[in-house]
Formats: C-alpha cells, sequence, structure tokens
C-alpha cells in the first residue's frame, strides 16, 4: 500500500531513541523529510546520522528540552521556516518515573506536567500555527490511559490529559482538515520499558526476566511488540491512507488492553 508519504514535512519529537526514533525512522524511509529533536546532543545528532545512512532521508535534528517551556515552540516555528511549513507532527515525550501516589510529592507532579502534559499542549500549539488541510498531529501515550496502573500514578494522570486533548482537539480541527489521533502502546521492546520491568521486578523482589515473563503472559499474542511494528501504525495514521481517520484511539499492544472503550 502506497502511504502517500513521499515528500511530507515530518516532526518528531523526542526521537534520538526508543519510540520516537522508531517513527522517524518509518517516516524517513517512506520519502518524508524528517525533523527530530532529542535533549543530548550526541544522541540526537547520532540518531539523525544513522537515518541519513539507511534511508537516505534528509534528516534535520535539534537539541530540544521538551519540558522546557518554549523550547518546543521555537523548534517547531524554525523547521518550519526552513521548509515552508509542516505536514505531520508527532508528540512525544519521555514517561515520569514509576511510583504510587504515596510516593509522589509536589515538586514530581509540577516535573510530571511540564514533561508529558504541558509539552503536548505546547506541541499541538505550535504545530497548528504550521498545519494546514491534509494536514496531520500523532499524539502517544501509554496503556495506562485504559487501565490505570496503581505503580504509574503520574503517568496515567498526565497521559490521560493528553488522550483528552487529542480527542478535543480532533473535534476542533476538523474543519481546517486537519487530522488529530491517539497512539496507545503496550508493551514494546524499548529502553523505558525495560527500565519499567526493572522496577517492577525489584519491588515485588523477583528477577527481571520473571518480571518479563508475567507481563508476557497477560498479552493474548505472548510477546512484547517491537518498535517497528508500532512505528508502522504511527505512519499509517499519519499518512493519506488513513485520511478519513480522525479522533480515534488505535491501540498497538498484542491485544493486552482488555477495555471495550
Amino acid at each position: 500500500m502506497d502511504l502517500g508519504l513521499g515528500g511530507k514535512r515530518a516532526a518528531v519529537a523526542a526521537a534520538s531513541g526508543g519510540l520516537g526514533f522508531g517513527i522517524a525512522r518509518e517516516l524517513a524511509g517512506a520519502g518524508c523529510r524528517v525533523g527530530i529533536c532529542g535533549r543530548d546532543r550526541f544522541r540526537i545528532e547520532r540518531a539523525a546520522a544513522q537515518l541519513r545512512e539507511e534511508k537516505g532521508a534528509e534528516v534535520v535534528p535539534a537539541v530540544v528540552d521538551v519540558a522546557e517551556e518554549g523550547a518546543t515552540t521555537a523548534w517547531l516555528d524554525g523547521l518550519a521556516a526552513g521548509w515552508e511549513g509542516l505536514d505531520l507532527v508527532v508528540a512525544n515525550a519521555g514517561g515520569p518515573p514509576p511510583g504510587r501516589f504515596a510516593d509522589t510529592r509536589p515538586a514530581d507532579w509540577d516535573a510530571a506536567y511540564r514533561l508529558t502534559l504541558r509539552s503536548a499542549l505546547e506541541i499541538a500549539a505550535a504545530a497548528r500555527a504550521h498545519l494546514r488541510s491534509g494536514g496531520a498531529l500523532l499524539f502517544m501515550t501509554g496503556a495506562v490511559v485504559r487501565q490505570p496502573v496503581g505503580t504509574l500514578v503520574l503517568s496515567g494522570i498526565m497521559r490521560s490529559g493528553v488522550a483528552a486533548l487529542a480527542k478535543g482537539l480532533a473535534d476542533e480541527w476538523a474543519p481546517a482538515g486537519i487530522r488529530v489521533n491517539h497512539l496507545i502502546p503496550g508493551r514494546v521492546a524499548t529502553e523505558r520499558v525495560a527500565a519499567l520491568d526493572s522496577d517492577t521486578a525489584q519491588r515485588l523482589g523477583i528477577g527481571v526476566g520473571e518480571a518479563r515473563a508475567g507481563f508476557e503472559a497477560q498479552i493474548p499474542l505472548g510477546r512484547y511488540g517491537s518498535v517497528e511494528e508500532f512505528a508502522r501504525a504511527a505512519a499509517f495514521l499519519l499518512s493519506d491512507a488513513a485520511a478519513y481517520i480522525t479522533g480515534a484511539t488505535l491501540n498497538v499492544d498484542g491485544g493486552m488492553i482488555r477495555a471495550i472503550v
């Protein structure tokens, strides 16, 4: 299937590794011009070099902390100025640290808000200035917005706000021809999920392998997903092949989430 991504101008936040890098890689391979950002200069420039070498794509890296006020606005404004606009934007950020509510303090709530929810709000506001009819914005959250987890309380609260934002913007931006969708990764094999597995193992006093096996037993397909599998779903929702899809939430989780809605 031709996704119609060739020549599109795409911006992917937090793309030095993990799911963000996977999406940038998929878009670059489909013919997009891709702008990526990350907090660490070495990592984001290394990611850009890898994408150029593997995909032969135009890739523009930038050092951006999405939790810093004004940082993503400046990044998207600069990228759009160089390309005379944007077609696709992926709002992405790292997740808050794990922990139960009793383990958190106001400073933790504020940090989680800036990293996860406020960054999504700013990316959306900045993206809207540059997206036109046919454009698309994609948010990413996590299974906690469908099935809360007691040890991921900060993530659940902030990501649920992002999910609500995605649904609201889909309605608000539809008259302008801009689509907004929401993608939920299940347990995809990334550094973030490996860290969560390690945290679970420590809390339960078991080995990391045993913790992972316990999670795999809860997944109907019996395994963790790959970054590539998740990225293909993202590319589809961003593409012209999904031109009649907006306001949708897609689980990429091997069947792990049992919620009906």
